[in-house]
């Protein structure tokens, strides 16, 4: 009985975490460097477009971040992040 609740405990706080994320391009400010020079991404670069995968449509969709977000660098910054791009 204990376990079946730490689970769907567990199931609903990451669900309510997932629904609370907050987009902000900003935050993807980490990985400027990795998408314009094609270097390896870091762990927070990594962190971040994992945090803000949930927001990469709408970001796609803005005229002025659509340029770097649908770059080739940025998709293979995210691939090698292990978050590739959702289909949008």
């Amino acid at each position: 009985m204990t376990m079946r609740f730490v689970s769907i405990f567990a199931i609903v706080l990451f669900l309510v975490t997932k629904a609370n994320v907050s987009c902000n391009p900003l935050q993807l400010s980490a990985c400027a460097n990795a998408i314009t020079s094609s270097t390896t991404p870091s762990s927070i670069c990594c962190s971040k477009l994992k945090e803000q995968r949930p927001c990469l449509c709408k970001y796609m969709k803005d005229p002025r971040l659509q340029k770097m977000i649908s770059s080739p660098n940025a998709k293979k910054v995210a691939t090698t992040c292990g978050s590739p791009f959702p289909n949008c």
